[in-house]
């Protein structure tokens, strides 16, 4: 991608607990252009929001990322020590959490919340910060920010929460903004004006978006490519009307076939099976168990992910003829997930 804004290179995550050594991120790699929206999607626990705050090292202990790379304008953000991310984070990063009302601070007014990236960051002198902070209000369509400006969080409904959110995300015009479950705890009036807000705001601000998800038609939506994730591992990525089309891995093809929308009083369709425990994955294929295509070779080992066509990876046995050539030279990275 000759644009590239970020470059996440095989990253790996694990977390060491009770004697386990478990993988939430598992050799993962993706890119996101300049202006464009990538959407993160698969169900909960599969290493989405361990991916994020992996790219910006806010992995809580007793997490840790073991490998890979995470190129951000130039620079391995992996590799910076502590004081230098801090001025990523908020500058050149923005990150609209999954629930405002655990991550804005209760005791202090939401336009001093704001206020403060710009004045952390040497960006705004107190004054002027504040009257950005009622630019950025009326930018997230918040009505009269100059007395709403001086309201606590706990004053706000949740959605005028996490449009403070974003307009915290935004203050720094940050060139990408990290959207963790933006919408999960909205009801569905108002995450459709969470989505329109943050379509508009992408473009109005030239902002590119890592939006994460577990709701397709979130990433329908929005989004301009896609990458599935399924425990730990990206196992399609592409954009997001040719995914919808044209499925190409066995659990983005069930993830599709399960959004309701058939006649009526059809039986809803399901993936068979449950998501395994990170701490004890299968060994190959995680998918293997509850595929109905599942072949020998998928319980033996990894597959590796190959490009269908431009743009169009997948990471599938059934797909390997398919490829023209592999993306990596090498197999994928087989891991132990659970041991001693």
């Amino acid at each position: 991608m000759a644009d590239s804004l970020l470059k996440v290179e095989n990253l790996t995550t694990v977390f060491d607990a009770a004697g386990q050594r478990v993988v939430a991120v598992d050799d993962v790699s993706f890119e996101i252009g300049k202006g464009e929206t990538l959407g993160l999607v698969g169900e909960s626990g599969s290493g989405k929001s361990v991916t994020a705050f992996s790219i910006i090292n806010l992995v809580p202990p007793p997490g840790r990322v073991t490998s890979g790379r995470a190129l951000f304008q130039g620079r391995d953000l992996l590799a910076l020590p502590e004081q230098d991310i801090r001025k990523v984070r908020g500058a050149s990063i923005g990150m609209v959490f999954q629930e405002p009302a655990a991550a804005l601070n209760p005791v202090m007014r939401v336009g001093a919340q704001i206020a403060e990236t710009l004045t952390v960051h040497g960006l705004a002198t107190r004054r002027e910060a504040r009257a950005r902070a009622i630019e950025l209000l009326r930018a997230v369509r918040i009505a009269d920010p100059e007395l709403r400006i001086d309201d606590y969080p706990q004053q706000l409904s949740g959605g005028m929460q996490q449009r403070v959110m974003i307009a915290i995300a935004l203050a720094c015009r940050p060139p990408l903004i990290i959207a963790d479950e933006p919408t999960t705890a909205l009801d569905v009036t108002v995450q459709a004006q969470i989505l329109d807000l943050l379509r508009a705001l992408t473009r109005e601000f030239d902002v590119s978006l890592l939006l994460i998800t577990h709701d397709l038609g979130v990433i329908a939506e929005i989004a301009d490519r896609m990458a599935v994730m399924y425990a730990g591992r990206i196992v399609e990525e592409g954009p997001v009307r040719e995914v919808f089309a044209r499925p190409l891995h066995p659990y983005t093809q069930g993830l599709l076939n399960s959004i309701p929308g058939d006649a009526p009083g059809a039986r809803l369709q399901a993936i068979a099976g449950v998501v395994p425990s990170l701490a004890n994955l299968p060994p190959g294929c995680t998918f293997a168990p509850r595929c109905p295509h599942r072949m020998a070779v998928c319980t033996s080992a990894v597959p590796a992910i190959v490009e269908i066509e431009v743009g169009r990876t997948v990471r599938c046995y059934l797909r390997s003829n398919e490829a023209e050539a592999p993306r990596h030279a090498r197999p994928a990275i087989e891991t132990t997930h659970a041991v001693g």
